[in-house]
């Protein structure tokens, strides 16, 4: 936020330093604030810098190439080649230990103070938006910042810096949200414990995005007079031909990060006390920690990561993942150790549900996706929640680990007759149309319910869709097979489960824009966030259900999922 009280403010000059990193083929740029000149721009470097050279020239690569699973594309331009490989280059521990200690050599070496920082744009190559600074003051400050860019219809971005300590007299951190193509002043505030208030101020001139994403996608105001959510909704999962990014973006729908990942797509974040969890290919997640060093890498080995991953008890990775020697797909769980980084398979579900399995048929692309499962909660004690989208079904696993069993299932009588596995079932309570192709589904405890009671709310997408089943007709519980975006709605499913009777009941539900596939539901205080990702639109509802803002997307395929995230503790204080 911005001080109204200003005991001094400042002008710095931004000296700009380009130094060419051997290995990771990228430019820093180093800024040293420095006191009593007019502000100066520099032009942003590294992957932009080659980007917009090769832009003018027109030459195009257009030569096919297979590119290792990782990626998943067979088609990129000679520029979108040579920036992968940066990509890659970045999610190296080796190369970012290296870099990590240059900059703490160059931290030694220097007398960095707030009239004299050390800044550097994107200095890990996690985040094109960013900038690193570190300074220190005499006295125990804290340190807020305000990114302003002279652009039509993008309003100031501000932000509390994260520190350990409210107030100490060491300062590191990222300051996320520069606006591309774009002069950007940057306002840092230090503020001390007893008032005292000083601004530096700097400019910094941004080149291109890597991607080609919007730096502000459309919004269209609600009904709600309710206030938005704090926090930003990151994108995950853009499914791009070309290069693939994770998205932040703020509640005016103004780019404020783009997060440069291998191939395939991002699912979710993962936080523990100093890193932040996301998938960065199919057989990868990265470990970030606050000031975008990529400190570990984890590789799932012979197994395809796919959907949704969590944290188990221990801290563990719990993750959804298809075996690479298997004719079938995406119906098995590992796990990594988070010290050591082994893989354990933990769950087949063929060992549950292996006689259903023999009556399926395989896909038309030849695998056989009996399952689907595309959410993974973690319960605790050994329990977990999925969602089998082929099935439409949502399914509790006991004693996941030692001995797993299915608790129950949340789905259709009429699906499930004659399988041998319909004593399973809970019983439905109510009139009401069953979740069909659903995602996102998400454990939720609350004080007031009874022991044995809890909620569970989703995505319902409202599609009635089994390849693997083709015979069965899904218009027989309320549910067509609509194409992806063919439907009228899609909605929003609350469930309340009772173990204690083997009940399910529709709490609360309320209809949006259609995606027959992908999507997602977060709850957020009071406002719930909801994806339909195949229609490109993400809104956020009050309470009541009443659209406050939604934001629309010109997208390639879709947007796999949309969370919000306040990233306190993390990013900021």
């Amino acid at each position: 936020m911005r001080y109204k009280i200003v005991v001094e403010k400042e002008k710095e000059e931004v000296t700009i330093q380009f130094r060419k990193k051997k290995r990771h083929r990228k430019i820093i740029i180093a800024i040293c604030v420095i006191v009593a000149a007019a502000g100066i721009t520099a032009a942003a470097a590294g992957y932009r810098q080659y980007k917009e050279s090769k832009a003018d020239d027109g030459s195009k690569d257009s030569t096919t190439a297979t590119v290792d699973m990782d990626v998943g594309k067979t088609i990129l331009s000679s520029d979108q080649k040579e920036i992968l490989e940066d990509i890659k280059a970045t999610y190296n521990e080796e190369n970012q230990s290296e870099i990590e200690q240059e900059i703490e050599e160059e931290k030694e070496s220097g007398d960095y103070t707030e009239d004299n920082m050390l800044i550097k744009y994107n200095l890990y190559g996690t985040n094109t938006q960013s900038l690193y600074v570190y300074f220190t003051t005499d006295e125990a400050a804290s340190v807020s910042y305000t990114v302003h860019a002279e652009e039509d219809g993008i309003d100031d971005f501000s932000a509390d810096a994260y520190q350990g300590e409210e107030y100490q007299t060491e300062h590191e951190f990222q300051v996320l949200g520069l606006i591309p193509d774009a002069e950007n002043t940057i306002t840092f505030t230090i503020k001390t414990k007893d008032g005292k208030t000083t601004e530096k101020e700097t400019t910094y001139t941004m080149g291109s995005l890597l991607g080609n994403e919007d730096t502000t996608v459309d919004a269209t105001e609600g009904t709600s007079s309710q206030q938005l959510a704090d926090g930003l909704y990151v994108m995950m999962g853009n499914d791009s031909e070309n290069l693939d990014f994770m998205y932040y973006y703020d509640n005016n729908g103004v780019l404020r990060g783009e997060v440069p990942i291998i191939g395939y797509r991002s699912h979710r974040l993962l936080f523990d006390d100093d890193g932040m969890y996301y998938s960065i290919s199919q057989t990868k997640i990265a470990r970030v920690n606050r000031l975008g060093q990529v400190t570990k890498v984890y590789d799932t080995g012979e197994y395809n990561l796919h959907h949704d991953y969590v944290f188990d008890d221990d801290g563990n990775i719990l993750i959804l993942a298809s075996d690479t020697n298997s004719s079938s797909v995406e119906d098995m769980i590992i796990l990594i150790n988070k010290e050591s980084g082994k893989v354990t398979k933990v769950l087949d579900l063929a060992d549950l549900l292996g006689d259903y399995k023999k009556t399926c048929e395989d896909a038309s692309d030849g695998d056989l996706d009996w399952m689907h499962i595309n959410t993974l909660q973690w319960l605790g004690d050994g329990q977990i929640i999925i969602s089998s989208r082929e099935t439409s079904t949502i399914m509790k696993i006991d004693d996941l680990y030692d001995d797993p069993s299915i608790e129950y299932m949340i789905g259709s009588e009429e699906f499930w007759d004659g399988t041998g596995y319909e004593s399973l079932l809970l019983t439905q309570n109510g009139d009401f149309t069953l979740q069909g192709g659903q995602h996102s589904v998400t454990y939720v405890e609350d004080d007031s319910l009874e022991d044995g009671q809890y909620y569970l709310y989703m995505f319902n997408n409202n599609i009635g869709f089994s390849e693997s089943q083709p015979d069965f007709s899904w218009s027989s519980i309320g549910l067509t097979n609509d194409a992806g975006k063919g439907g009228d709605n899609s909605y929003y499913y609350r469930y309340l489960v009772d173990e204690n009777k083997g009940t399910f009941q529709l709490e609360d539900s309320f209809a949006v824009p259609y995606s027959g596939y992908v999507s997602s539901a977060q709850d957020i205080g009071d406002n719930t966030v909801m994806d339909s990702g195949i229609a490109g639109v993400f809104g956020e509802y009050d309470s009541s259900h009443k659209l406050i803002k939604s934001f629309s997307l010109d997208i390639e395929k879709f947007i796999y999922r949309v969370y919000k995230y306040d990233f306190e503790g993390f990013y900021f204080s």
